[in-house]
């Protein structure tokens, strides 16, 4: 006799929530085929799993699989599995019941939210993207039989608000979830989901590692036009990171980083690991050899792809890693998330915060190795990387340490090498114990400026630096390992002469201060418009002049780069440091002492300024008028 059928009604809630879910839980509808592949796969592992530990050893799971079917006549597609199947009670409660404890308060929470993410976001959480089938059908009709039983079950239901129940005859172990398909509209996003090779690519990007394979029939026709059916399997099953590092060869992760970067260079390093306890997951990075092109551009992405046990999530994850290492490529896989979970989660989930924590130190510890081990290899990555490394020191204070660790700067130790700032402490002169450095455009604007003078002459060394974002963390970072950073163009310097003769007595302080006694408060009030100070130099031996800031003074290049970004900056006025010891200086000393209303003087004072302008590359307020003061002068000289 035929089977009764049952009609069941959803509560009200439900079917509110129902509709909710096939309307706006997904903007893509391509994912409904990725939810049933994921609900088939966890099908197939509680079927391995009994087999192995409960009531149903000794099953037969020599051949778990999932099978895609093609009906074009009939606009169904079916997924089909052989893994545990349900009885009727589990179709009830596992699907044809939505409605658990919470449903009202979901909705209500729903109903509140004015944020399309945040909504998706809750939906997200409740977990029921079997429903997502009815975007892309009209009705859906589920077949299952329960391992271990004799009966099967079948369920159908147009999503309306209804759903019919009945026993069914006959069934295989397993589950078979058929949809009866809309006509394909492109303005709905719906896609022709009878094409062999639209389900080719939807099975590729999201559920290409699942660990079971995937198998659909394949029509073709032979060299004699005979039409033959072949069983392909659509995914590769190849999750490395799942896989022991000891069983991995070198050839498949670089064919697995070129296929995830599109990169055509292998790797400079490769990161495997696995954490185990209240959060299990697999990660596997990539630190690139090269930087991709747009790797300083506003639409520069992170590389890290999120998987939950093996299906494809989304891309560019930021909640797993900081923007600074947006070049890390790579995988991570999460056991115990939703595969709903939307991005707005991930960036408040406490556990995804912890693994972030972690990848970021498996990281800057595989850097730091390679800078130990392969100083070579690391210089190139930090050539490729290095900048937006130091992005990281302005973000990430809780691995400043590690990141300073990193540093790798150009230096006047060696005009071919760059050094650490751990090798820069290490050659550290006898009592020094502050780190020098100055910023500049280029390293031969710096290794020329008159700042470095008397560093030069003995023998201090100084670090170069030249990447815009220099201007930026070294004002951010106060010291390493508990050496002061100093910029030789800001604040007083003092440094200790070591050779007797170069010292300089009290006394000799005490007169020459009392030399340019009259000459620096006049300098100072004539170049008001330009400088707050004018006083004495000891970083000079050379040059006349240079310009220099307070300790927290902005920087001039800095100052620019703030105003090109559309920022208002305050005009700094800064000071001007004078050569004692230079013939231009006493001899404009020597003529202020005999006549300081000369009329001469104020200009001399203009060109001593445009000119230590000039010489550290800045822009001069007025060059037409340094221009012609500077010819009158030269004319009258001749």
């Amino acid at each position: 006799m035929p089977s009764s059928v049952e009609t069941l009604e959803f509560q009200a809630e439900t079917r509110q929530l129902l509709r909710l879910v096939i309307h706006s839980i997904y903007s893509n509808k391509d994912i409904f085929l990725r939810e049933l592949i994921s609900n088939a796969s966890d099908a197939l592992d509680k079927l391995r799993l009994e087999s192995l530990t409960g009531s149903l050893a000794g099953v037969d799971i020599s051949d778990l699989h999932i099978s895609l079917e093609v009906d074009s006549d009939a606009r169904t597609l079916t997924v089909r599995d052989n893994g545990i199947g349900m009885t009727r009670d589990d179709l009830v409660e596992l699907i044809g019941t939505i409605a658990k404890s919470g449903t009202a308060g979901l909705l209500e929470k729903i109903k509140e939210s004015k944020d399309a993410a945040t909504t998706e976001s809750l939906i997200g959480q409740f977990g029921v993207g079997f429903y997502s089938a009815f975007m892309v059908a009209d009705k859906v009709t589920v077949h299952t039989r329960r391992a271990g039983t004799d009966s099967g079950t079948q369920w159908e239901s147009d999503g309306e608000g209804s759903y019919t129940i009945q026993a069914a005859d006959d069934l295989p172990v397993g589950t078979s979830v058929t949809l009866h398909l809309k006509p394909a509209d492109s303005e709905d996003g719906l896609a022709d989901y009878l094409s062999e090779s639209k389900i080719r690519q939807i099975v590729k990007r999201y559920s290409d590692f699942i660990r079971w394979p995937i198998r659909m029939a394949t029509d073709r026709t032979d060299a004699d036009d005979n039409a033959t059916s072949d069983l392909d399997t659509l995914n590769s099953m190849k999750a490395l990171w799942a896989r022991p590092r000891s069983e991995v060869t070198e050839h498949e992760y670089n064919e697995f980083y070129q296929q995830i970067s599109h990169d055509w260079l292998p790797p400079a390093e490769t990161i495997h690991m696995r954490a185990e306890g209240t959060f299990e997951y697999e990660a596997l990075l990539f630190i690139p050899s090269q930087a991709p092109f747009d790797l300083y551009s506003r639409e520069s992405k992170s590389g890290v792809q999120l998987y939950v046990k093996r299906v494809f999530i989304m891309d560019d994850c930021e909640a797993l890693m900081p923007n600074y290492l947006r070049f890390v490529k790579g995988v991570v896989d999460a056991h115990d998330l939703s595969l709903n979970v939307s991005r707005e989660l991930l960036q408040h989930d406490r556990q995804i915060q912890g693994v972030r924590r972690r990848l970021v130190k498996k990281v800057l510890g595989a850097l730091k190795d390679m800078q130990a081990k392969d100083a070579e290899r690391y210089a190139k990555v930090w050539d490729q990387f290095g900048r937006a490394l130091k992005e990281g020191l302005l973000e990430d204070t809780d691995n400043t340490e590690a990141l300073l660790e990193l540093v790798s700067a150009a230096s006047t130790h060696d005009p071919a090498k760059t050094t650490t700032l751990r090798e820069y402490v290490e050659r550290m002169k006898d009592g020094q114990d502050t780190i020098y450095y100055l910023t500049g455009e280029t390293r031969a604007m710096v290794e020329n400026s008159p700042h470095m003078e008397a560093f030069a002459a003995k023998g201090y060394e100084v670090l170069i630096l030249t990447d815009p974002i220099d201007e930026v963390w070294v004002d951010q970072v106060p010291a390493f390992d508990g050496h002061r950073l100093q910029s030789i163009a800001k604040g007083q310097v003092d440094l200790d002469e070591s050779a007797e003769g170069d010292k300089e007595t009290d006394g000799d302080k005490a007169q020459r201060e009392q030399d340019f006694a009259a000459l620096l408060p006049w300098l100072t009030t004539t170049l008001s418009d330009h400088v707050k100070q004018v006083r004495l130099s000891s970083r000079l031996t050379t040059s006349a002049a240079c310009i220099v800031g307070d300790a927290h003074d902005v920087t001039p290049t800095l100052e620019k780069m703030y105003r090109a970004m559309g920022q208002q900056m305050p005009t700094v006025k800064r000071i001007l440091e004078l050569n004692p010891t230079h013939p231009l200086i006493t001899a404009l000393r020597t003529a202020h002492h005999a006549d300081a209303e000369a009329p001469a003087l104020k200009e001399i004072a203009e060109l001593i300024y445009g000119s230590a302008l000039l010489a550290e590359g800045g822009d001069l307020p007025d060059p037409a008028r340094f221009t012609r003061l500077l010819t009158d002068h030269l004319t009258r000289t001749l």
